[in-house]
């Protein structure tokens, strides 16, 4: 069983809409305007001297593009690792498992997709209803140890707007 963790899982900021221009949702890439909205949001992160060890996130063109945005609030730059788990549908065990082996590392940025985050955060935490996240909202979970054997602890969610508020 490895130690504690930080988790902060992160919603991918605003994205292309789906349709005849992107017929491959897998492909769909952040608009201009969702990476600056999210630019401003991380310098939010940093400015609270929030930063992460690690970014794992799901294949899709547009949380791979967030997970770059996000990795740079730290410094040193962490690296940024693609995870089958955290794609849209990926199992909890799978996540998990990922988790697990990047645990030491401590501070573990999760960029992801709904309804998945709202889901893995409630089961984390031990709620019963999922926790909604706007595109590019964050929330932080503290795991006593991974896998842990007690309901993680929500330490704070952040809305986009706040995170650009705290970046002024």
């Amino acid at each position: 069983m490895a130690g504690s963790c930080e988790l902060y899982f992160i919603r991918h900021g605003i994205a292309e809409e789906r349709g005849d221009a992107w017929p491959d949702d897998t492909k769909r890439p952040l608009t201009a305007a969702g990476a600056t909205r999210l630019r401003k949001g991380v310098r939010g992160l940093r400015s609270a001297g929030i930063g992460f060890d690690v970014v794992l996130t799901s294949p899709l063109v547009r949380a791979r593009q967030t997970a770059d945005v996000v990795a740079s609030a730290s410094d040193p730059r962490p690296p940024i690792f693609v995870v089958e788990s955290l794609a849209p549908g990926g199992a909890y065990a799978s996540l998990m498992t990922d988790i697990e082996k990047y645990a030491k590392r401590g501070r573990i940025a999760l960029v992801g997709h709904e309804p998945d985050l709202g889901e893995i955060t409630a089961r984390l935490i031990g709620a019963r209803q999922p926790i909604v996240y706007k595109k590019g909202a964050v929330c932080r979970v503290d795991l006593a140890a991974v896998p842990s054997p007690s309901p993680g602890v929500l330490m704070w969610f952040l809305t986009p707007k706040l995170m650009r508020r705290l970046g002024k």
